[in-house]
């Protein structure tokens, strides 16, 4: 699998990445297992880029990527997580919210819901 450095950080990730959205939201039913399956197969692919959103099933997708990780070397893998939109109860767009107290908030129930107790922040290039 061909490598792509992520910022100024050192991070290294695999060239393609994984995007989760679709295994807890947005184009229809899911399939947990399936979708833990998908996640395998991409790991043993060489994949370690896994993004998702926090808004993705209402925290879902993020329980999903924890489970999936489950029992496997963690640091191996790099998780993006896209916050800030806010949804109503059924789902529908509700518009963004960035102010500082809401970004400490939307962080702290996405550590949880990932199982992990650090992000890293990755500053885009100037």
């Amino acid at each position: 699998m061909l490598t792509r450095a992520l910022g100024t950080a050192g991070l290294t990730i695999s060239a393609l990445g994984l995007g989760c959205m679709g295994m807890s939201d947005l184009y229809g039913p899911a399939d947990e297992a399936e979708s833990m399956a998908t996640i395998h197969a991409a790991l043993e692919a060489g994949i370690t880029l896994l993004d998702t959103g926090d808004f993705y099933g209402m925290g879902h997708n993020e329980m999903l990527i924890r489970d999936a990780l489950r029992g496997r070397a963690r640091q191996r893998v790099v998780i993006s997580v896209k916050f800030g939109s806010l949804r109503d109860p059924r789902g529908g767009w509700l518009g963004s919210d960035s102010r500082p107290a809401a970004v400490k908030t939307f962080l702290a129930y996405s550590l949880r819901r990932l199982g992990t107790e650090t992000l890293t922040f990755i500053a885009p290039r100037a």
